[in-house]
């Protein structure tokens, strides 16, 4: 239920009747749009959307939308789509350069996180959050829009400073996915004009465009016309229409405008294959890319009928080769298969695949046999039973969260709408009205008729393999790899036979447990449990979603408690017992769960160990059941075991070819000296440590006892049902005596200051990281000042090395303050450069620090850091996960839950002093690990 394709959500929430209860749709008939969406085209041609909702509370989504990208540039302005993007943050016709981005910070808006753009071939859309709880904030949100429209400045001297900036991001995206996205585009894209016009742009370019390069790409494309505006969340439509009206109205096209491009994708005359190979390549994979086609007009029902189908024979092809993946010997690690877009109005059937040791003959066997399986013999009736459950379920919980629905979904429906020219979609509402008649409906006729049609065989197609230059086996030539997918096309298939499935995960316990304490806290929400095993239970029932119910358990122990020689056996111990199932195989309990909303699974930490489970109001039983399986029926599989082992040394393979692989694993090793206990990348040779047999001992062992065990439930249920159910199924689990206390086994990172210096990776590029560690006793009010310290380095970061030095594209400081198993903290820097201004990013970050540790933050900042705390509290305080995971720390830790109803007040209470102190207290100059990743280049040079 977890792997639902977003294609089979929209296409239900697509088919919709305008009228619940209607009588039989006339498919000829034209979909209506949402009823709540408000349309409209200003006489100057801009579009705009709006649409009130209300969650999250006082809160609105903006978007400008721009039908503009990076393949309309001249042959002169390669990159600079991307480079006016950047330059709509560095001065407008209200804002002076940097000015915007401070402002919207003092609003509780966090730029990147928040508030971002992105360019892409056709289209570049920026990203505006507003909270609307003052209304100044909102005619400002709509001001920004308006400049970020026709006021961009363009200033010489920002444009100077900016290619600093964009030149460092281009540095930043270098790497083994660019070098292979560029010998893979011309032949993906058939030659069109998109395979020369990534986004990024070409470095010679961005770094000598002239000035008007960038001004002309502007005139010419951000009008009007092209253009739309989209507006979702706490806002009157009319209140928005008036302030759209008011900033865009006046907007004017250019006399005489440019024709917008329509870029074409020919079609292949022919079958071809290419072979990409990269020593830094961490995974082999093969990806067989069919006749790429214009997307239909969808406008009638019976167009989104069609879509609807295709989608659900696209779900029942992908558990098909999941499957695959569950095999003793797998033809390939991981793999899919079914039409995906390529680009905005293209789509093509793609089969891929993820390989294993085997290479590329059995992973392309497979994935071209399955879906000539598929369109041969079509699919079960079992197959589309579980699918329309599968689909109705995901319908009806949509329906069931129609006012829960967050504005950014909305919005992102919004904006493809505009770029594709698809019509709104008509509605939760509708929309499940419409599937309740349209996906019972659905023959197996129907659908096997149109999979033999839709899946491809004998048809050009674009077969490429992409991996390591040293892969074993090694890469096939391009000859040899058209060759496997033609012959695999030719080989005789046999139809596929359903298995016979149990109908009940598990019958009730002979002995179910009962509730002997019960404790109310009305402030916080929640119910304590004390169950008659032992076992305590926390619940808090909450309206924030309608469909929605989160749960967690944890005890201490874990990892901990074991040796050396056991060390991987415990590390790999829960995801083993995943692999091979509770009580049921994963494949078949995946299906015997089709049409509910429930997950579960557990872990083994370090230090602990739990599960973590999900699922629909309806479905909480079986959340339960799962997780009582977890405790007593873990499976013992040799075929799925080996499956499962097989899998990750293949992964750990080539990992190490990945030089950010490699400076993390040399990072770790440095900073814990070298310490064996310590969790690193995984290696081939760690698999040889691990035996099936110790590892299921050492599962059992950890959960054969819910002995301590506290569980957290969270969301949309009732006390009077959930208390019996949690009484039946966690109050029966069994408690013996075990070890539940965590082990301190010692670790401990390196003391004084440690520098080293790694090379690796043939991009010119370097990271510099610092790492302040250290003991410090662990208080909340003490994580709160370090947190604050953490996010004005941030602020910093970005206006001092980005912003005013250009040294680069994006940094980050991380802050963490334990209390398990012994307090202490950890202060953490990331700064990607270039390798020639390595010491001069460090210095400066030490310079921001040691400023901070002297004169204490700007007071601007801490009152940035504080609002946007403010707003995102507020926020949180009404989502389950955020309820869930503080419950959880907080019973884990032996804290006081109701800490959290406080959090505004003790945030407020943080002052420049607290982290001026936390800036001496955890940043030692006397104790730090610096490690600066060089390219290999530079170790030759030297």
């Amino acid at each position: 239920m977890k792997n639902v394709p977003l294609r089979i959500i929209a296409a239900a929430a697509m088919l919709a009747c305008t009228l619940t209860g209607q009588a039989a749709i006339n498919m000829n008939e034209t979909v209506p749009s949402a009823p709540d969406v408000k349309t409209g085209k200003l006489a100057n041609g801009l579009t705009y959307y709006i649409k009130q909702n209300g969650k999250p509370e006082k809160r609105l989504e903006l978007r400008l939308v721009v039908r503009a990208g990076s393949v309309l540039e001249d042959e002169d302005q390669l990159g600079l789509a991307h480079f006016v993007e950047h330059m709509a943050f560095n001065g407008t016709t209200h804002f002076k350069r940097n000015e915007l981005i401070s402002y919207l910070q003092s609003i509780g808006v966090k730029f990147g996180n928040d508030l971002n753009a992105y360019t892409a071939f056709d289209e570049t859309v920026y990203m505006l959050p507003i909270p609307t709880d003052k209304k100044e904030n909102v005619e400002t949100g709509f001001q920004v829009l308006e400049d970020w429209a026709h006021g961009i400045k363009f200033e010489d001297e920002a444009i100077d400073s900016e290619r600093n900036i964009v030149l460092e991001e281009l540095r930043a995206r270098g790497g083994v996915e660019k070098r292979m996205l560029q010998a893979t585009l011309p032949k993906l894209l058939n030659g069109s004009r998109y395979a020369d016009r990534l986004p990024i742009g070409k470095e010679d370019i961005l770094k000598n465009f002239k000035y008007d390069a960038a001004k002309r790409f502007y005139r010419d494309w951000y009008r009007p016309d092209l253009m739309a505006v989209v507006a979702v969340g706490d806002i009157d439509p009319a209140e928005a229409e008036k302030l759209i009206q008011r900033h865009f109205g006046h907007l004017k096209n250019p006399a005489q405008p440019r024709a917008r491009l329509v870029t074409e994708i020919p079609p292949r005359a022919q079958s071809e294959s290419l072979v990409v190979t990269d020593k830094e390549a961490s995974a082999n994979a093969v990806a067989i890319r069919y006749t790429i086609r214009k997307d239909r007009t969808r406008k009638t029902f019976a167009d989104y009928r069609e879509d609807l189908y295709e989608s659900m024979i696209g779900f029942m092809l992908a558990q098909r080769v999941q499957e695959l993946t569950q095999q003793a010997e797998p033809p390939f690690i991981g793999g899919q298969a079914g039409m995906s877009p390529v680009l905005t109005g293209y789509r093509t059937f793609s089969a891929l695949a993820v390989l294993g040791k085997g290479g590329a003959k059995p992973a392309i066997d497979a994935l071209v046999q399955e879906v000539e399986r598929a369109r041969r013999f079509g699919f079960s009736a079992q197959e589309l039973d579980r699918t329309k459950k599968t689909i109705m379920r995901f319908v009806e919980r949509a329906y069931q969260e129609r006012d829960k629905t967050d504005s950014g979904q909305h919005v992102n429906g919004l904006v493809g709408s505009f770029l594709t020219g698809r019509a709104i979609d008509p509605g939760i509402v509708n929309g499940y009205a419409y599937a309740q008649e349209l996906v019972p409906a659905a023959t197996l006729e129907e659908i096997n008729a149109l999979a033999a049609k839709m899946l491809p065989s004998h048809e050009q197609k674009l077969v490429i393999y992409q991996g390591n230059d040293k892969a074993e086996p090694p890469a096939p030539k391009e000859t040899e790899l058209l060759a496997l997918a033609d012959a695999a096309e030719e080989r005789a298939v046999v139809k596929r036979e359903e298995k016979v499935l149990a109908t009940k995960l598990m019958e009730p316990p002979a002995k179910p447990g009962t509730i002997v304490t019960e404790i109310v806290d009305k402030p916080l929400g929640t119910t304590e449990l004390r169950l008659s095993n032992g076992v305590r239970v926390v619940l808090k029932p909450t309206d924030f979603k309608n469909d929605q119910v989160l749960m967690a358990g944890f005890r201490p122990g874990g990892q901990s408690l074991y040796g050396a020689g056991d060390m991987f056996n415990a590390r790999y111990a829960s995801n083993i017992v995943s692999s091979m199932g509770v009580k049921f195989a994963p494949t078949d309990l995946q299906k015997m769960l089709a049409g509910k909303t429930v997950s579960s699974s557990s872990w083994v930490g370090a230090l602990g160990e739990g599960l973590r489970g999900g699922s629909g109001s309806a479905d909480v039983e079986t959340m339960l059941q799962l997780a009582h399986l977890s405790f007593t029926q873990p499976r013992r599989d040799e075929a799925l075991y080996q499956s499962f082992i097989g899998k990750q040394r293949d992964l750990a393979r080539t990992s190490m070819s990945n030089p950010d692989v490699v400076f993390s694993d040399v990072t770790i090793a440095t900073l814990y000296n070298n310490d064996p206990r310590v969790a690193r990348p995984a290696r081939v040779e760690d698999f040889d440590h691990i035996q099936l047999d110790r590892a299921m001992a050492i599962y059992r062992e950890r959960f054969a006892s819910a002995r301590d065990f506290t569980f957290v439930l969270v969301g949309s249920f009732d006390l009077a049902t959930v208390k019996p159910l949690v009484a039946t199924y966690l109050g029966s689990l069994p408690v013996t005596d075990a070890p539940v206390a965590y082990k301190d086994i010692g670790v401990r990172p390196v003391k004084g200051v440690v520098k080293k210096d790694v090379y690796k990776g043939a991009e010119n590029k370097s990271v510099v990281t610092l790492t302040f560690t250290g003991e410090a006793p662990y208080s909340e009010e003490a994580s709160l000042s370090q947190s604050a310290l953490a996010e004005i380095l941030n602020i910093k970061v970005n206006e001092v090395l980005r912003e005013k030095l250009g040294l680069i594209y994006s940094g980050h400081v991380g802050a963490s303050l334990n209390k398990m198993p012994y307090g202490h903290y950890s202060m953490s820097v990331n700064l990607p450069c270039a390798p020639e201004n390595t010491g001069k990013v460090a210095d400066a970050m030490l310079g921001l620090i040691r400023t901070i540790q002297q004169q204490g933050p700007e007071a601007a900042d801490l009152a940035k850091v504080k609002e946007n705390w403010s707003v995102n509290n507020r926020r949180a305080l009404r989502e389950n996960g955020y309820w869930l995971n503080h419950l959880d720390g907080a019973y884990a830790n032996g804290l006081d839950p109701a800490k959290i109803l406080t959090f505004e007040q003790r945030a407020a209470a943080v002052t420049p002093a607290d982290v001026q102190a936390a800036a001496k207290r955890y940043f030692d100059f006397d104790n730090y690990v610096q490690m600066v990743l060089y390219p290999e280049a530079k170790q030759a040079a030297n």
